[in-house]
């Protein structure tokens, strides 16, 4: 561990890795497949679920497709001439807002939310499967 109050010489990212955001949108389709496979047991519930379903995959596609278009036209900066290791960005900072956080927990900030839901909801759905195979 380092006695270095201030990390000096870390590089700084404006971008989450590839990887962070392949992460979420795992999360998401984990959310949307446990929703389906455990939830799924009456006419009346299709409905819903497929709005649901809808809006996650507008949620996940949309900026995913504006992060394309921005890749595309953005002159500001040369992009990187090699892809970036995730343990390298790791170990860098993120810059937010004016300021610098760890890219590790802006990693944890941006997944912890969406690997909440993902579990709880499966973990509910387990419960209620439990339940209802446990009704007379």
């Amino acid at each position: 561990m380092s006695r270095d109050l201030i990390a000096h010489n870390r590089p700084v990212y404006d971008d989450l890795h590839p990887r962070v955001y392949g992460a979420a949108a795992g999360l998401v389709a984990w959310f949307v497949l446990s929703a389906w496979i455990l939830f799924d047991r009456q006419n009346e519930v299709e409905l819903s679920l497929m709005f649901v379903s809808v809006l996650l995959f507008v949620a996940v596609f949309l900026p995913w497709l504006l992060s394309q278009i921005w890749q595309r036209y953005d002159y500001r900066h040369d992009p990187h001439p090699r892809s970036i290791p995730f343990r390298e960005w790791r170990k860098g900072e993120f810059a937010v807002w004016g300021s610098t956080i760890n890219s590790t927990h802006a990693t944890i900030d941006m997944l912890l939310p969406l690997a909440a839901v993902a579990f709880g909801l499966t973990a509910i759905g387990i419960v209620f499967l439990i339940c209802a195979s446990l009704a007379p």
